[in-house]
C-alpha cells in the first residue's frame, strides 16, 4: 500500500460531513472534479471504494464508516494541537467555541461557563444558541466545540462525542409577587387553573413537569408553550404566568427577572450535559468546564447506574 495522502484524506473527510461533493466543493474552495478525482486516488491507495450511491447523494460504505471514524480522530488531533500551540503564546486567546441548546436556562449556562472565563488563561468564549439537532450538526463539522445541552447525543452511528454529564439542578415554580401569593395557599392543589408557561414537548424537562402535574392531579392553565428558555422567562417576567427554573438559581432570578418561588417539583429537574468532539488531547477549556461543575452549588449528582449509560466511554 502507499503512503496516505492527508490532503485526498481530508477531501474525504469533507465529502462525508457534508453529505455531497457539491456542498464539499463549495466548502472547500474547488472544483467538484477536483474533490472527485483527489476521492478516486484515495480509494486506489486504500484498495476500497469508500461511498456508495444513495439516491442522488452518496452514503459511506463500510470502509468508509471505518475510514471516517479514524479521519475524524486525526483531525480532530490537529485542531486540538493547533488551539495548544497558540494557547502557549500570550498574545492569542485560548477559543471556546461553545454552542447552547436553547432548551436550557441562560443563567444557569453562565454558570457553567464562568469556570471558563475564570481560567488563568487569556480565554476567548464565543456562543452560539440553537435546537439540539442543528448544534449536534455544528459540532461534527468542527464549527463548534461544545454543546450545551439537556440531553445527552444519541450513542452510535457516524456521530464520535463525548457526553459529559455536568449536574442536576432540582427545579421550582417561580412567578411574579402577585402570582406566588395567589396560589402559595394548598401548593400544589393550589395550582388548578394557574396560569403556567411550559416548554415545548421537545424539551428533555417538559416530561418531567407533565409527570410532576399527573402525579399530584393538578390541572393547571397552560397559557403558553416556548422551545426558547429565554423567551418563557421573559414571558414570566411580565407576570403573565407561572414558569419553571432551578432553584439554585433563586437569586439570580429574584434579580433578573423579578420572580419569586412559588415551592419545590418534587422529581422534576434540569439535567445538563456538555457534548465534545471525540479527541484524545481535550480541549483545555473543555478539561476545566468538565471538571468544576459538579462542584456548583444546587447540583446534585447523577446515580452511577444512569452516569454509565450517560457517558459512552472515552478515547
Amino acid at each position: 500500500m502507499s503512503n496516505l495522502n492527508y490532503r485526498h484524506l481530508h477531501y474525504f473527510w469533507v465529502v462525508a460531513h457534508e453529505g455531497s461533493m457539491t456542498r464539499a466543493a463549495e466548502r472547500l474552495g474547488v472544483a467538484v472534479q477536483t474533490i472527485s478525482g483527489q476521492l478516486s486516488l484515495l480509494e486506489r491507495s486504500l484498495g476500497k471504494a469508500l461511498f456508495v450511491s444513495q439516491g442522488r447523494g452518496l452514503a459511506l460504505s463500510d470502509a468508509g464508516r471505518t475510514a471516517l471514524g479514524y479521519a475524524d480522530q486525526i483531525f480532530q488531533l490537529g485542531e486540538a494541537l493547533q488551539e495548544a500551540v497558540r494557547a502557549q503564546d500570550s498574545g492569542n486567546a485560548l477559543r471556546l467555541r461553545a454552542g447552547i441548546s436553547d432548551g436550557i436556562p441562560k443563567l444557569l449556562a453562565y454558570r457553567l461557563l464562568a469556570s471558563v472565563l475564570a481560567m488563568p488563561e487569556d480565554v476567548r468564549l464565543i456562543c452560539s444558541e440553537g435546537g439540539f439537532e442543528p448544534l449536534l450538526g455544528e459540532l461534527a463539522l468542527h464549527h463548534l466545540d461544545l454543546v450545551l445541552t439537556d440531553r445527552p447525543a444519541p450513542v452510535g452511528g457516524n456521530l464520535k462525542v463525548f457526553n459529559t454529564y455536568l449536574g442536576e439542578f432540582p427545579a421550582g415554580l417561580f412567578g411574579s409577587a402577585a402570582l406566588v401569593e395567589r396560589y402559595l395557599g394548598s401548593y400544589p392543589e393550589s395550582l388548578n387553573g394557574a396560569p403556567m408557561f411550559l416548554p415545548t414537548r421537545q424539551s428533555a424537562l417538559r416530561s418531567r413537569i407533565d409527570r410532576w402535574i399527573e402525579s399530584n392531579d393538578i390541572r393547571p392553565r397552560v397559557i403558553g408553550e416556548f422551545q426558547d428558555s429565554a423567551l418563557l422567562t421573559t414571558f414570566g417576567r411580565a407576570g403573565l404566568g407561572l414558569f419553571s427554573a432551578p432553584l439554585a438559581l433563586t437569586d439570580q432570578i429574584a434579580e433578573q427577572l423579578a420572580a419569586r418561588p412559588l415551592g419545590e417539583m418534587a422529581g422534576v429537574s434540569e439535567q445538563i450535559y456538555a457534548i465534545s468532539n471525540e479527541r484524545r488531547i481535550r480541549h483545555p477549556a473543555i478539561e476545566v468546564l468538565c471538571s468544576s461543575s459538579p462542584s456548583l452549588p444546587g447540583t446534585s449528582p447523577l446515580p452511577e447506574d444512569a452516569r454509565r449509560q450517560a457517558a459512552p466511554p472515552q478515547v
